[in-house]
C-alpha cells in the first residue's frame, strides 16, 4: 500500500513552520494514542502514521529530503536520510513525544529539562475536638517547610558566583544514549536534570537553593467539620526549585474521641442510664447537648435499649444548614449497695410480680422460644 503524502497526514500545509507541525502532530497523537483506544487497531495505525510522517518533517534535513525527493528521499532502504526509528533521529520528536506524555500522563517535559520543579505538596494532621468541630474554630499551625536560600537566593552558588552549563549534556539536562538501533533520552546524570552545574556552593544551603524554616498559619476550621476532611492551604507546601511555584498544603483534620457523645455524620448518639424506677413509672430526665441540656420525657415501661430522638440536637452539616439529631439509647440501671429495707421491698416486688406475663413480657417470650427450640423434632 503506497503511503499518504505526511503533509496530508498531519494535515498542514507545505510551508507550515516548525511550531504548526508539532501543534498538529500532538493533537493526533493525543486523539490516536493507544492507551486512549485500547481496543482500537484502527487508531493504533493512524498513530502510528502521525508518528512517522512528525519524525521526517520535524527534523529539517529528512525534510529537505523528503520535499525534494517523497517517501524515496527517506527511506533507508533507498539510500535516503534514514528512516523512523533509526540511529540519526533528530531531537523533535522525543522532545514532542514528551510534552505529549505530559498532556496524557502529568507533568510536561519541558519543566523538568530547564530545572525548574513544582515545590511538593505537605501533609499537617490536625487534631481537634468534637465541639470545635461542630461549631467551627480557628486554630494556628507551625510547620517545617523548605524555602528558598535567602543567601543564595535559590542558584545554590556561593554569593559572587553562579552555576555554570553542565558539560555533559549542554545544559539540556538530559542526554541521549545510542542502544543498537535506539536512541533512549534519560535525565543528565552529572547535573540530574537542572541543566546547570556548581562548583562553588553556598555555605548555607549546601548548593540545594534551599533551607528548611518553620512558619506558623492560621486555619480556619469551618462548622461541621469531619474526621478525615482536608482543608487546603494553595501555595503553603514547600517552594519550587529554580523559580517553580510552591507546591499545597493539606490539614487533615482529626476529631478526638468525646467522653459522652459519638458522631455518626450530623447525628450524635449518647447511652443514657436510668433509674429502675423511672424505666418503670415514666418521668423527666435532663441529658447533656454540645450546647448545654435539654429535657427528655421517659415513658412508663421503658426498656433497655430503646432509643430517643432529639431533633435538631446534633451537628450543622459542613454543605448544609440543617441539624443532625440527638440519639439517646437507654440503659436501664440495676441498683446496687442496698440497704436491708430497700432489698425487701425488691423481693416483694419480685414476689408479686414473678410468672406473670402481664409484668414481664419479654421474659414470657423468650421462655416461649426456647420452649419450641427444645421440642422441635
Amino acid at each position: 500500500m503506497s503511503k499518504r503524502d505526511f503533509y496530508e497526514v498531519l494535515g498542514v500545509n507545505r510551508d507550515a513552520s516548525e511550531e504548526d507541525i508539532k501543534k498538529s502532530y500532538r493533537k493526533l497523537a493525543m486523539k490516536y494514542h493507544p492507551d486512549r483506544n485500547p481496543d482500537s487497531t484502527k487508531t493504533e495505525a493512524q498513530f502510528k502514521e502521525a508518528k512517522e510522517a512528525y519524525e521526517i518533517l520535524s527534523d529539517s534535513d529528512k525534510r529537505a529530503a523528503y520535499d525534494r525527493y517523497g517517501h524515496a528521499g527517506v527511506d533507508p532502504n533507498q539510500g535516503g536520510q534514514g528512516g523512523p526509528g533509526f540511529g540519526g533521529m533528530g531531537g523533535g520528536f522525543s522532545d514532542a513525544f514528551g510534552d505529549i506524555f505530559g498532556d496524557l500522563f502529568g507533568g510536561g517535559g519541558r519543566t523538568r529539562q530547564s530545572g525548574v520543579y513544582r515545590g511538593a505538596d505537605l501533609r499537617y494532621n490536625l487534631e481537634i475536638g468534637l465541639e470545635e468541630a461542630a461549631r467551627g474554630t480557628e486554630t494556628q499551625i507551625r510547620i517545617p517547610t523548605m524555602e528558598t536560600c535567602s543567601t543564595c537566593k535559590g542558584s545554590g552558588a556561593k554569593p559572587g558566583t553562579s552555576p555554570t552549563t553542565c558539560g555533559t549534556c549542554g545544559g539540556q539536562g538530559q542526554v541521549r544514549m545510542q542502544q543498537g538501533f535506539f536512541s533512549i533520552q534519560q535525565t543528565c546524570p552529572t547535573c540530574h536534570g537542572s541543566g546547570t552545574t556548581i562548583a562553588n556552593p553556598c555555605p548555607d544551603c549546601g548548593g540545594a537553593g534551599r533551607t528548611k524554616r518553620y512558619k506558623t498559619l492560621a486555619v480556619k476550621i469551618p462548622a461541621g467539620i469531619d474526621h478525615g476532611d482536608r482543608i487546603r492551604l494553595a501555595g503553603e507546601g514547600e517552594h519550587g526549585m529554580a523559580g517553580g511555584p510552591p507546591g499545597d498544603l493539606y490539614v487533615v483534620v482529626q476529631i478526638r474521641s468525646h467522653p459522652v457523645f459519638e458522631r455518626d455524620g450530623t447525628d450524635l448518639h449518647c447511652d443514657m442510664p436510668i433509674s429502675f424506677g423511672v424505666a418503670a413509672l415514666g418521668g423527666e430526665i435532663e441529658i447533656p447537648t454540645l450546647e448545654g441540656h435539654a429535657k427528655l420525657k421517659v415513658p412508663a415501661e421503658t426498656q433497655t435499649g430503646q432509643v430517643f430522638r432529639l431533633r435538631g440536637k446534633g451537628i450543622k452539616g459542613l454543605r448544609s444548614s440543617g441539624y443532625g439529631d440527638l440519639m439517646c439509647h437507654v440503659a436501664v440501671e440495676t441498683p446496687v449497695k442496698l440497704t436491708e429495707a430497700q432489698k425487701e421491698l425488691l423481693r416483694q416486688l419480685e414476689t408479686s410480680t414473678r410468672g406473670s406475663d402481664t409484668h414481664n413480657p419479654r421474659a414470657k417470650t423468650f421462655m416461649d422460644k426456647v420452649k419450641d427450640f427444645f421440642s422441635a423434632p
